[in-house]
């Protein structure tokens, strides 16, 4: 074990901070694993996989990363039992008021990626006060997946572009990517550069499908309540050694 971590803390200082992914998204995934090894409840998971998304978000601001996305709550989720989701519900209700209390002090803004539409009036609420305290402050944009689906964002732009069309705003000639990346709950946000999956799962689960075209992937069998500061820098020093081509022969 000593040897392990030794090699981990030596791969950890091999990152190369000057040149980092400007954009790393990241699927929370493993918390009720986690519990279930220590025989406690599923929200006992959730709540400590909520302390290392904090501990990573500050980790990200601390080294300069300009976009930090991940994916809290998908549009699948709804199907789990009524207390694990009241129990989520309950922990995105907390991590809310602290933002909003935090951002400006912080200099790390808050903004949600999904269909808000189901949430109660008083989440609906918190995530309106995180989005205009977020339009005054510089630093760190953290991006909540909450209620998200990557099909479900594609067909929200597709609609969206085709009410556009109809008011007149723009015609279908007028559709490129670029364009309907606007349409995207991800509008003026950089496509990630690093996809990260803890678990040892190896999929992307209906995440970014859009954005991720042209991602670098990292996977790795750590459940995300034991991801830290060391396997976040095993991820980028795995992205810094890679040759991104974009379907070309050359590229960095």
């Amino acid at each position: 074990m000593f040897l392990k971590r030794k090699k981990v803390r030596a791969l950890a200082g091999e990152v190369d901070y000057s040149r980092l992914p400007r954009h790393i998204a990241l699927i929370m995934d493993g918390n009720g694993r986690w519990a279930k090894k220590r025989g406690l409840p599923r929200k006992a998971g959730h709540a400590m996989g909520a302390e290392t998304f904090r501990r990573i978000a500050l980790y990200c601001k601390e080294i300069g990363l300009e976009y930090f996305t991940v994916y809290a709550f998908s549009t699948e989720n709804w199907k789990r039992p009524a207390d694990e989701v009241n129990a989520i519900m309950g922990l995105l209700e907390k991590y809310l008021l602290e933002a909003i209390e935090k951002m400006e002090k912080e200099q790390m803004k808050l903004h949600i990626f999904g269909d808000l539409t189901p949430l109660s009036p008083r989440l609906k609420e918190l995530c309106a006060r995180t989005e205009e305290i977020a339009k005054t402050v510089n630093g760190l944009q953290v991006n909540l997946c909450l209620n998200y689906g990557g099909r479900d964002e594609i067909l929200h732009g597709v609609k969206t572009f085709a009410e556009a069309c109809q008011r007149g705003e723009t015609t279908p000639d007028a559709l490129t990517e670029t364009l309907f990346s606007q349409y995207l709950y991800s509008k003026d946000v950089p496509d990630p550069d690093l996809i990260i999956r803890p678990s040892g799962e190896i999929r992307i689960s209906n995440f970014l499908l859009w954005q991720g075209a042209y991602a670098e992937y990292y996977f790795t069998d750590v459940l995300w309540p034991d991801f830290d500061k060391e396997e976040l820098n095993r991820a980028i020093v795995s992205y810094q050694h890679r040759s991104r081509r974009f379907g070309g022969i050359g590229g960095v």
